[in-house]
């Protein structure tokens, strides 16, 4: 029964309704996971995850600054509305304010004005209290469908949720099928990439070995595997680890020609900066061996668009 249950959530998970904008696709809109990570890292420390609109509108923008697409207008008065359409969210104002506008979007100031609160629903907070594996699968969930894995750790550590410890205190293998069955990974994908680049990395040429096991190199994703990037050789990337960071971050990025970019949003002060980043600024990027596992262009343009922090250096 208890496998049921954690199916049935997810399920719903899975079905949330992100934004879109009209006539584009592979457009980022990771509002409502973010809403509901950290209401999730709010219900595991306190409890509960009832949270007023004006403490959380502040500290929902800066996530999305640090973890949304680089976009400028964050708003959080969207996500903390519109995930009631969803079933998983309720809000509670005072008074007879009506914090919808006239365009039918919701107003951050009626929202501040009307002491709106939101909270997890009723049956899904009870859920998750009664069920620390659900809460695993669900934050799992969430992370593996808007975000690569790189950033896991760090998205987890910024909303305040232990999900490391947290999983070391329950069983989760059937957790992780759960997760897993969503979408198959090709586990050829990393072999393949270091491969195509000759394990180096294909911005700074790293090569590392220990012994005769490759070490500090990894297959990045140019159009993340969580918004539809395939595991293909045209679409990845041998980077070492450092690097891998900084292109999921948007520090780093390709431009048409094939050029790194370096975002000029990125400072640092000392010549280690200067080596490992700013210095790569309009090199070229190392090519494959083969023609054919040379970075597509809508993968390349996807990343530029939805995760490089532009404009570039010059």
């Amino acid at each position: 029964m208890e496998q049921r249950g954690r199916a049935y959530w997810l399920g719903r998970i899975d079905r949330i309704k992100q934004w879109r904008e009209p006539g584009r696709t592979g457009r980022r809109a990771p509002h409502k996971p973010l809403l509901l990570l950290h209401s999730l890292a709010r219900l595991h420390n306190d409890r509960t995850s009832r949270v007023r609109y004006e403490d959380l509108a502040p500290r929902l923008r800066s996530l999305l600054t640090e973890f949304g697409p680089p976009r400028k207008a964050n708003h959080a008065e969207q996500p903390f509305w519109r995930l009631q359409t969803d079933d998983l969210w309720t809000v509670t104002t005072q008074g007879d304010s009506a914090v919808v506008t006239a365009s039918g979007n919701p107003s951050h100031r009626r929202l501040l004005d009307a002491k709106a609160v939101g909270q997890l629903a009723g049956d899904f907070e009870a859920a998750l209290l009664g069920d620390p594996g659900l809460l695993i699968v669900v934050a799992r969930s969430l992370l593996a469908a808007n975000w690569p894995e790189s950033l896991h750790a760090e998205i987890c550590l910024s909303v305040g949720l232990d999900l490391e410890g947290l999983e070391s205190g329950v069983a989760s293998d059937r957790v992780g099928r759960l997760v897993d069955e969503k979408r198959r990974r090709d586990p050829e994908f990393r072999v393949s990439v270091l491969r195509a680049y000759d394990y180096q990395c294909a911005m700074c040429g790293f090569d590392g070995r220990l012994d005769s096991t490759t070490v500090g190199l990894e297959a990045a994703h140019v159009q993340w595997w969580a918004e539809g990037g395939p595991d293909r050789t045209a679409n990845g990337l041998c980077l070492c680890v450092m690097h891998h960071k900084l292109f999921d971050r948007g520090v780093l990025g390709l431009g048409r020609s094939q050029r790194i970019l370096v975002s000029s949003h990125f400072v640092g002060r000392n010549d280690a900066a200067e080596d490992l980043v700013t210095s790569l600024m309009g090199r070229d990027l190392r090519h494959p061996r083969s023609d054919s596992d040379m970075i597509v262009e809508r993968h390349r343009s996807w990343h530029e668009r939805e995760v490089f922090r532009g404009p570039a250096r010059r």
